[in-house]
């Protein structure tokens, strides 16, 4: 597997081969983007009382399968 410093330094002579305009504008889109999704957002007072209710359902075995959630969703839509 490659180091960090091997993936960079290809990834750098792959894009200085590039003579396409429009394809680099895309990778630098593509690394801007990148970069902002990496930045942690702090969660709101709700969203960690859920994540915390999430938690204690699942400790206390208050769960439900996909498959029958799935089952569930059906009849609900069926009923309308």
């Amino acid at each position: 597997m490659a180091t960090v410093d091997n993936l960079r330094n290809e990834l750098i002579e792959k894009i200085l081969s590039i003579n396409n305009k429009a394809f680099l504008e895309a990778i630098d889109q593509l690394i801007s983007s990148g970069s902002s999704a990496l930045e942690m957002s702090e969660l709101t007072e709700d969203q960690k009382k859920m994540l915390k209710m999430s938690e204690e359902d699942s400790k206390n075995g208050k769960l439900i399968s996909q498959e029958a959630m799935d089952k569930r969703n059906l009849e609900w839509l069926n009923a309308m």
